[in-house]
């Protein structure tokens, strides 16, 4: 068990130190930064090579609401699930720590520019609104776990599941940056929100609430409708 903690933990310090780094370093340089669709390969690449590197060790969530969705569809124990969310956002923290710490070697680094957080209303990238953020967050965890659960399933082709994680991921970036800044993963949104404190900590609890909410309601659909 121990293992697979620290794998998940490694998984999920990954994830964040490469997609939100990508965000805060590259994203918005003048002329060669990598704007959003940068952003979102990045997200997707961090699980492609986590989950190639780290999944065969702990099957590679590096994400709270992909354990939920894992243990509703009757994959992941239960015993289980507490040490494999700390790790998580333990994981999760210290890839917003280190990256804090690179990004506050430029002179102009301030976390008043949201450093990668996830938010609605006043703090969505393009003003969506709770209810936009609500149903985003809900809706494309519901499809991330469906991928998730299929591309990992015992009938599905062997050793492309990361592959197809990773890029239902970029596609997720793709369509909800504009809303949420992206989450789909509470571990994510915990840490760069730590960071930056006041408005991101006050709506943390939606990137908690809905991912978890959309995991767990895919977790179900499939062991109901298409697990054989």
């Amino acid at each position: 068990m121990g293992k697979k903690l620290f794998a998940e933990f490694l998984g999920t310090f990954w994830l964040v130190l490469g997609g939100c780094g990508s965000a805060v370093l590259a994203a918005g340089v003048p002329d060669v930064g990598i704007g959003y669709a940068g952003v979102a390969l990045a997200f997707g690449l961090t699980v492609v090579t986590g989950a190639y590197a780290l999944g065969a060790i702990s099957g590679g969530h590096f994400n709270p609401a992909v354990s939920f969705g894992c243990w509703a569809a009757g994959r992941l124990p239960a015993a289980d699930l507490p040490g494999y969310i700390v790790a998580q956002v333990l994981g999760g923290i210290a890839g917003a720590g280190i990256l804090y710490l690179i990004a506050s070697g430029n002179a102009d680094f301030s976390t008043a520019g949201g450093f990668a957080s996830n938010g609605y209303g006043e703090h969505s990238p393009h003003g969506y609104s709770m209810q936009s953020a609500l149903i985003t967050e809900v809706v494309l965890t519901f499809m991330f776990l469906i991928v998730i659960l299929g591309a990992t399933h015992s009938r599905s082709p062997a050793g492309f599941g990361g592959l197809a994680i990773g890029l239902a991921l970029v596609l997720i970036h793709l369509i909800s940056i504009p809303v949420t800044n992206t989450s789909v993963n509470p571990a994510r949104s915990t840490g760069p929100a730590i960071f930056v404190g006041g408005w991101a900590l006050q709506q943390l609890w939606l990137f908690w609430v809905a991912p978890i909410a959309g995991a767990i309601l895919a977790g179900l659909t499939y062991r109901k409708f298409m697990e054989k």
